[in-house]
């Protein structure tokens, strides 16, 4: 049997799921539970934001109103923009919508970056309508994009009527499918680091003058692992919460979809799932990796992979590890150090709990006096 060294050991043992099934009849809310945490909501999802890797589920997949977590796509698109410092002036007609706003009033300059903020923190429906505008020309234009990205993301449960989440039938995600988003939108670094800020004070307005937005999440206060992502809540989506959270060098995302008590439901599946990981070694599937070289001052170049060989696993994952390396054949000469020449993955089961680059330890040189091609193949595989 392979030999693994556990860094750090969570729990030793995972307790059976069972379920609750007595529910208002108003609030079509399904009692679930974790292990011995009830989880009180109609979805959840809590996803390894490192690889993907779901480690609880209570109907993932169920279309649902997700409310203001529609932002998350919109704010993505609206950072991913050039030019986004500039002033403008926003469209009259987009900032005229109920619900949340960032205070946006006729005539005031804002930039892209600040319209960002203002969706994310204090959720701003007035925010997401004029980025559309400003961006794509149209609200429906801007919801053409948000579909595209969507299936680009090979989301197959969400579908966007809107850039801000207002209730309506064609405009739903699952649990599932916002954790997925939340995981790209996170290694987008203008919005990692505006989700993960309490409050933010910008200068907007006509003339625009300094004020403070306010985050939405609660947890952020709550939780001192929090780092985002977005809240939401209509009349038929419930009480919707994505959030990231990260402790010991392991990023867990939670998703609840129409919940009670989304706070304090994210703060004990957090410190349940944080436990019950342990950082696991998985050297052994990246030692004696080795390439043969082409007409090099050496024959082969050893490998190692390009990140730290560590997977956060629970404890059902640790016997059931394979791996799946893909390197060339043979390279030419030269070989640079921390040259990419292949790609290793770590799976338990079916779930991938580990990936990286492979690279080259070292650098191959390929003097001009050396025999090339097969026959200096043939000769360095014996000097």
């Amino acid at each position: 049997m392979l030999k693994r060294r556990i860094y750090s050991l969570g729990l030793a043992l995972l307790v059976l799921l069972g379920s609750v099934s007595s529910v208002a009849a108003e609030q079509p809310m399904v009692a679930v539970m974790a292990g011995e945490l009830e989880v009180n909501a109609e979805a959840v999802v809590v996803m390894d934001a490192d690889n993907g890797r779901i480690l609880y589920a209570q109907n993932p997949d169920r279309r649902l109103a997700n409310a203001s977590t529609t932002k998350m796509m919109t704010a993505l698109l609206t950072l991913e923009q050039p030019d986004r410092d500039s002033y403008f002036v926003v469209d009259s007609d987009a900032i005229q919508i109920e619900g949340t706003t960032m205070g946006l009033q006729e005539g005031d300059s804002v930039t892209l970056n600040q319209l960002a903020v203002g969706m994310l923190l204090p959720s701003g429906n007035d925010a997401a309508n004029a980025a559309a505008v400003q961006i794509a020309g149209s609200t429906d234009a801007f919801v053409d994009m948000m579909n595209a990205r969507a299936a680009e993301m090979g989301l197959e449960n969400t579908h966007y009527q809107n850039p801000h989440g207002l209730d309506d039938a064609w405009h739903y995600s699952s649990a599932r499918d916002l954790a997925i988003i939340a995981a790209e939108a996170l290694e987008n670094e203008d919005f990692a680091n505006i989700v993960n800020k309490e409050s933010q004070r910008l200068a907007f307005g006509n003339p625009p003058y300094n004020r403070t937005l306010t985050n939405t999440n609660k947890l952020l206060e709550e939780y001192p692992y929090a780092i985002g992502v977005k809240t939401g809540y209509t009349d038929e989506a419930g009480n919707c919460l994505v959030s990231a959270a990260e402790k010991d060098g392991k990023r867990l995302i939670i998703v609840t979809l129409n919940s009670h008590d989304t706070v304090n439901t994210h703060m004990r599946l957090y410190e349940r799932y944080f436990q019950l990981l342990a950082n696991v070694s998985l050297e052994e599937f990246t030692q004696e990796l080795s390439v043969p070289v082409v007409g090099g001052n050496y024959g082969r170049v050893r490998v190692h992979a390009a990140q730290d060989p560590v997977a956060a696993l629970l404890e059902r994952e640790y016997d059931s590890l394979t791996s799946r390396v893909e390197l060339p054949q043979f390279v030419y000469a030269p070989v640079q150090q921390g040259e990419v020449l292949g790609n290793i993955k770590v799976y338990s089961g079916d779930k991938m709990v580990f990936q990286s680059s492979l690279i080259a330890d070292q650098s191959i040189k390929a003097p001009a006096r050396e025999k090339q091609g097969l026959l200096g193949f043939l000769a360095s595989l014996f000097s």
